[in-house]
């Protein structure tokens, strides 16, 4: 996460070196949420998740904001900032550590509304899952003409090598991190599926401690708590093991190189496995069961060719499996909510946003007529990178993009524009509206028995405007808060 971003991040920074890692408050002189949104102005469009049309609290917020009421917001961002800090929680890279930044405000979904996306994502991951376990063997959703073929073959994260492959249980995805997007109508898409190695739960927990040592919240306007992240991640791990008895469960890191190395050696120790480096890995016998968080993840890499063999022969388990890149393509995402009908024989509960498979003529025709208003993307592309909002681009820049799609459709994939939700946002020490998105985890157990962490992490785009929430971009995190029934 770049933590150039602007004023608002070298005032916080500033402060936090100074600021104790105490609880310094300023009296709340304002007891009603209205007064702390005086001067808030949200979008002109689309949906704000805190502040209904007549200005005042969402019913879901209040309690949040009457919390924050009356304080420094940027002396309590930067105390949040600071606590992190000082907790170790960063991204690393090449270049240095990154500071994971926080946003005082949390993002509060109300219980019924947690209920129906809960069951969204479970519906969604359980198909998802099978969908793996058909790519790697008969092939079904193929052979009778739901998905075609060459969106499998064409998969960058396609493993042949997984072919007739059957883990433990048919468990190909334990765990899985969905972004979910609002529309200005209120209601959550799926934009992406991220099924390989998703990061970030970890992060999710840390914003919470974060935020409960420095706000003051009513106890009927609490939050779910998060503390069974570990038993979560370790029921799935035991549904991964091969064979009965103890599980002896490792999880396998690149080391401090890897960006989210405070989340590994986190969970490591809230799990109480082993935290190993592949050559360390490599010398062991006793582990049946790998959590895999290594940049490397395919099969055709050290760690791959490592543990490829044991893996076809059941005598090791990967979480997530080999092969199961092949559910989170982009291009495959035009066809999930498919899925859950042919394997699940139930109507999707999370629609997904609208994604247009270019490489069919009649698809690609009608994304033609409506081109101005997508978003096209590389199939192959991360973090945001390539990314073209045509509805924001100059007209000379959406007929470059056509000609480029034109000439090699099946390189990209198109998406019907969402705009995404916003949410009040420190912003120089007042609220600004910033847009959000929602990264929840779903762990998959024995018998697909499907938990959901609640809430997970609201990722938000600090920069006035911006549409790309990735940490690469400007981004910053958000604790989402998820309220009792």
């Amino acid at each position: 996460m770049r933590a150039n971003v602007g004023a608002r991040t070298s005032d916080r920074r500033r402060y936090a070196r100074d600021c104790p890692i105490g609880n310094p408050r300023v009296m709340s002189v304002a007891e009603e949420p209205l007064d702390l949104l005086a001067g808030y102005r949200r979008e002109p469009h689309g949906y704000d998740e805190a502040v209904g049309d007549d200005g005042r609290a969402r019913p879901s917020h209040a309690g949040a904001l009457r919390a924050l009421a009356g304080r420094d917001l940027e002396k309590l961002a930067a105390t949040v900032d600071a606590h992190v800090a000082a907790e170790g929680v960063c991204f690393h890279s090449a270049d240095g550590d990154e500071a994971f930044l926080i946003d005082p405000v949390p993002r509060v979904v109300d219980a019924r509304e947690w209920q129906a996306i809960e069951a969204g994502l479970a519906q969604r991951v359980r198909a998802l899952n099978r969908f793996v376990a058909d790519v790697y063997a008969e092939r079904r959703i193929v052979s009778e003409g739901v998905v075609p073929e060459r969106v499998i073959e064409t998969a960058e994260y396609y493993e042949p090598g997984m072919q007739w492959v059957r883990p433990p249980g048919d468990l190909w995805i334990g765990v899985s991190g969905l972004d979910l997007v609002r529309d200005a109508d209120g209601r959550f898409h799926v934009l992406e599926d991220n099924v390989r190695t998703p990061s970030g739960c970890a992060y999710s927990l840390a914003a919470r401690r974060a935020l409960v040592a420095h706000l003051d919240v009513a106890p009927a306007d609490a939050p779910r708590p998060l503390d069974e992240l570990p038993a979560m991640l370790m029921g799935v791990l035991e549904a991964a093991a091969p064979g009965e008895g103890r599980t002896r469960a490792a999880l396998l890191t690149d080391g401090e190189d890897n960006a989210a190395f405070y989340e590994h050696e986190w969970l490591a120790q809230a799990l109480g496995v082993p935290l190993l480096e592949p050559e360390e890995l490599a010398v062991r016998s006793d582990v049946d069961v790998v959590y895999r968080r290594t940049n490397a993840d395919r099969l055709d890499t050290p760690v791959g060719r490592m543990l490829h063999e044991r893996v076809r022969k059941g005598g090791i388990a990967v979480v997530n499996a080999f092969g199961t890149g092949v559910a989170d393509d982009k291009l495959t995402h035009a066809y999930v909510e498919d899925m859950i009908r042919f394997y699940l024989d139930e109507d999707p509960l999370l629609p997904s946003v609208e994604t247009f498979d270019l490489g069919r003529p009649e698809v690609l025709e009608r994304a033609m007529d409506v081109f101005s208003e997508l978003v096209v993307k590389p199939r192959g592309g991360y973090g945001g990178e390539g990314v073209a909002i045509l509805p924001h681009a100059e007209s000379w820049d959406v007929e470059a993009v056509r000609e480029t799609v034109l000439e090699q459709p099946a390189d990209f994939v198109a998406q019907r524009m969402v705009m995404l939700s916003s949410h009040p946002t420190v912003v120089n020490g007042r609220l600004a509206p910033r847009h959000v998105d929602l990264r929840p985890y779903v762990y998959l157990g024995r018998d697909e028995q499907a938990r959901v962490l609640p809430g997970g992490l609201t990722r938000v785009a600090l920069d006035e405007g911006a549409l790309v929430v990735n940490s690469s971009q400007n981004g910053g995190a958000k604790d989402t808060w998820v309220l009792p029934a």
